[in-house]
């Protein structure tokens, strides 16, 4: 977030503003590293009831050795019924999931994750740590409640310097 102000003084808004600029890790605090994990051969139907059991629209999907491989959403399964109808619940995982998702790091800001998710139209993004292993999962939920989080801070300390410069 950058605001430009026309004052001499500016520089000590940014700086508060700069400070309260959201990450992803900061979701994470909050919701929590929980990531729900599917195997790749797992069939559409382990998919759904995993996904109605554990009420989220997306999971991970893992190959044998525990490596992201893909991602598969509630989207997906709804391609793969409209697609192959009920035969489609036999299917494994990995003939409808989506390979090597988009992934952002505990770094990003929200806003630069929403942009990515907005510009894929995906819901879900995997949070990768430094060593590239899943840590956590970001939803676009996630993302706008954040977003308006961080749009009530900001105007507080707008509010707060501008009542400090009076």
């Amino acid at each position: 977030f950058r605001l430009q102000i026309g004052f001499a003084d500016e520089a000590p808004i940014n700086n508060v503003l700069r400070s309260i600029v959201m990450q992803v890790r900061h979701i994470l605090q909050g919701k929590g590293r929980d990531v729900v994990a599917i195997a790749s051969t797992a069939t559409i139907c382990d998919a759904a009831k995993l996904l109605t059991e554990k009420k989220i629209g997306a999971l991970i999907v893992k190959d044998k050795s525990g490596k992201l491989t893909g991602i598969i959403s509630e989207r997906d399964l709804v391609r793969a019924m409209a697609k192959g109808g009920a035969d489609s619940f036999t299917d494994p995982v990995s003939a409808h999931m989506t390979p090597a998702p988009e992934t952002c790091v505990e770094a990003d800001t929200v806003e630069s994750v929403m942009e990515v998710m907005t510009r894929g139209r995906f819901r879900h993004v995997p949070v990768l740590d430094d060593g590239q292993a899943v840590c956590g999962m970001v939803s676009i939920g996630d993302v706008v409640k954040t977003r308006i989080a961080e749009t009530v801070n900001e105007a507080a300390a707008l509010r707060e310097y501008i009542t400090a410069a009076v």
